[in-house]
């Protein structure tokens, strides 16, 4: 994955979204009493600029060398252990973070009146959002592991603060339960991340990744630090059985920092499978993947199925996703170059309709006098908020895959690559497809349909700021969803790589 690096870049795309992003946030926090009323405008105005810069990223990127690392900045940081500020992004890279960029406005914009008339409260929040953007970009762009290391844990402190001081009544519990799995996790790779630069060539730039690929080592030794790496990342991931911090911190967050935790965030785990654990560790990769294969097929049948039994809304989204980050997992550990294409697909399509999922059921909870998260609280919504109820089963066919949008066409990619190199692992999995269709439709049926239950008897269905949330998405998940060329443009080259290094270590 890291054979070509481009190393002429005219214009550091991605340090300026990493630099609009920090700017935003200083200027939301510092903005002066008289002037904080319009702190919605500076923080959706940053958030738009990078959507400019990422424009011009994908314009100027060649997607017929998606597969080498382009965009590439690189400056000394710490040359005293040997640690670089290197950014760089191949097509996967570019995706993902083309999926934070444009999900943070959209955040934004969903939290308009989320904190009613206290502005104190709404810069704090707006802030800590542009931040974790600054984070985003660094994180799918790093190209030096001690740097990967520093945001991968860094990126931990806004995402603390926006559960912890925004979320329910509980939300304390749950931001201290996903720091300290997320902590543990980054303990474990911090071991790991040590051991991997005494086992190279160390020097000024010994953390770059580029000088950690193809290293010499012993089995032992590259199946422990696989492990370390590994762990930090299903934690992240999540993974059964290191995934119940998930739930909580869904349950207990605001919509919008759900959409960016389980949207974004999280893919900082499969993401660093793919970047990290396979290129740096390929053999270690071959070994573990029956493992690791059954792991992701327990995921898929142990979320859908707890799912299926979920009373709070948001628990029910969280749980959805443990299911379908089982299928990313399986793609990326089938080693098939359909699978590992599919699964770099589905993270981008799994934030677009997970995002919708939460922002959508932001706004009905927002909607109901209770503000209930209780789905046995709802019902007959179809007749008090229809546009609102057209946009959910639009949000919930995409979790379950529908033919015609973007998600079929990565978890049908994920299936056939998977049956390829697994049969019984894909044909276990499949069922996990069944399971989506009985937990989305279910839902959809207790909360929308019927008579009209509870106190939400009129309206107001969907505004206009929110229809400007939720249209880019649903779009997003069409257009791709009839023709995902230009995303499986990005994908198919790094999958190529990805899975070529496996199987010339396992030969």
């Amino acid at each position: 994955m890291d054979s070509v690096v481009n190393m002429d870049a005219t214009f550091p795309w991605l340090s300026a979204m990493v630099l609009v992003a920090v700017l935003g946030a200083v200027v939301v926090w510092a903005l002066p009493a008289g002037l904080r009323r319009h702190v919605r405008v500076v923080a959706l105005g940053a958030s738009l600029v990078n959507v400019g810069l990422l424009v011009g990223a994908v314009a100027t990127f060649d997607t017929g060398a998606a597969g080498t690392h382009q965009h590439y900045e690189q400056l000394s940081w710490i040359p005293q252990i040997g640690a670089s500020y290197a950014l760089g992004v191949d097509g996967l890279g570019l995706l993902l973070v083309g999926l934070g960029v444009i999900l943070v406005p959209l955040v934004i914009l969903a939290a308009w009146r989320e904190q009613r008339d206290d502005v104190e409260r709404l810069r704090h929040y707006l802030g800590l959002t542009l931040l974790t953007a600054a984070f985003m970009v660094l994180i799918f762009a790093a190209r030096d592991v001690f740097l990967f290391y520093v945001v991968f844990e860094a990126m931990l402190i806004p995402v603390y603060f926006m559960i912890g001081g925004f979320g329910g009544s509980q939300r304390r519990g749950a931001a201290v339960k996903f720091l300290l799995f997320s902590l543990a996790g980054g303990l474990v790779m911090l071991v790991a991340v040590i051991a991997l630069f005494l086992s190279g060539p160390g020097g000024s730039e010994g953390f770059l990744t580029a000088n950690l690929t193809g290293l010499p080592l012993s089995e032992t030794t590259e199946r422990l630090l696989f492990a370390g790496f590994f762990i930090a990342f299903a934690i992240k991931a999540p993974m059964f059985p290191v995934h119940t911090w998930l739930p909580d911190a869904a349950q207990q967050a605001p919509a919008g920092t759900s959409t960016l935790l389980v949207g974004v965030l999280d893919k900082v785990g499969t993401f660093g499978m793919l970047t990290l654990c396979l290129p740096l560790f390929p053999a270690a990769s071959h070994w573990a993947a029956p493992f690791v294969i059954i792991l992701a097929v327990v995921s898929i049948l142990y979320g859908a199925l707890l799912a299926l039994g979920q009373e709070d809304l948001m628990r029910m989204i969280a749980y959805t996703s443990v299911s379908h980050f089982g299928f990313i997992v399986l793609g990326i550990f089938a080693f098939s170059q359909t699978s590992v294409a599919g699964a770099s697909f589905y993270m981008f399509n799994h934030g677009l309709s997970t995002g919708l999922l939460f922002l959508v059921a932001g706004m009905v909870i927002a909607r109901h006098p209770s503000r209930s998260q209780r789905i046995a609280d709802y019902g007959g919504l179809q007749r008090v908020v229809p546009v609102i109820a057209g946009v959910f089963l639009v949000a919930g066919l995409s979790a379950l895959s529908l033919p015609g949008l973007s998600t079929f066409v990565s978890e049908i990619m994920v299936l056939i690559g998977s049956y390829e190199a697994m049969p019984a692992a894909a044909i276990v999995a499949a069922t996990g497809v069944i399971l989506a269709a009985l937990y989305i439709l279910m839902t959809y049926q207790r909360m929308f349909t019927g008579p009209v239950r509870g106190e939400l008897t009129t309206g107001p269905d969907m505004v206009a700021r929110e229809k400007w949330v939720v249209v880019p998405l649903i779009v997003l998940l069409l257009v791709l969803g009839f023709y995902p060329r230009p995303a499986l443009d990005l994908v198919e080259a790094p999958a190529f790589a990805g899975v070529r290094l496996v199987e010339g270590s396992a030969s």
